[in-house]
């Protein structure tokens, strides 16, 4: 048991060493002896853990990933946090691409074309994990009779796929005012697949930094 958890240890701390590394150099920038150096082992132990800088990435995609959806269940299971603000909340703490720079190069590498596996990946997992967790607060929406639907994973599921499909760059160019627009006309037909009183999600324009813009048209 010491010996696996000394391994584990090794690992995460190869997999911090990487991370910081990524951030500050970029995953091109940074060699196989950068992380080697840092870290302070020799190269067979790093080869031991992985097999090469890609799968070393690969690896940040999943603890990151985990972390996330971790964050969104805490979120999502504190019920003192209304119904609306906890789906807000919920959508925010899994953009991750608002953190810090070891994120947004993690992002960035995953966008490349030659990682196109390593994006179906992560929209795969984001497809899967993400509806489970909206899925209970939609139901709490329903008892408190802000939400009238049957169908409440469903919706997810299908709010997740268009999401992230239509708000991926690499699936769909748009300038910033048709992005606007199709934010407006999302989060509308958001509110109408959940039986919402028009206008009440409104506040998920926030993650897009025009909430008072968009409650503002919406008024007029």
């Amino acid at each position: 048991m010491r010996i696996v958890k000394e391994a584990e240890i090794r690992r995460n701390e190869i997999l911090d060493a990487a991370e910081e590394l990524f951030g500050q150099k970029g995953f091109d920038g940074t060699s196989t002896g950068d992380i080697l150096g840092k870290v302070g082992i020799a190269r067979g132990t790093l080869y031991y853990h992985f097999k090469s800088k890609e799968d070393i990435m690969d690896a940040l995609i999943e603890r990151t990933n985990a972390n996330i959806l971790g964050a969104a269940q805490h979120i999502a299971a504190d019920k003192s946090i209304p119904v609306i603000d906890r789906i807000l909340r919920v959508v925010m703490a899994l953009n991750i691409s608002g953190g810090n720079g070891s994120s947004t190069e993690i992002m960035e590498h995953i966008h490349k074309p030659q990682n196109a596996l390593m994006h179906q990946k992560i929209q795969k997992a984001i497809i899967s994990g993400v509806p489970p967790i909206l899925t209970p607060i939609i139901c709490e929406g329903i008892e408190q009779g802000i939400f009238n639907t049957q169908y409440p994973y469903e919706c997810m599921e299908m709010v997740v796929i268009y999401a992230n499909t239509i708000f991926d760059d690499d699936m769909v160019e748009m300038t910033d005012e048709v992005r606007m627009s199709r934010v407006l006309a999302f989060i509308s037909n958001v509110e109408r697949l959940l039986g919402a009183e028009s206008g009440s999600l409104m506040s998920v324009m926030q993650m897009f930094g025009n909430g008072e813009e968009a409650r503002d048209e919406d008024g007029e």
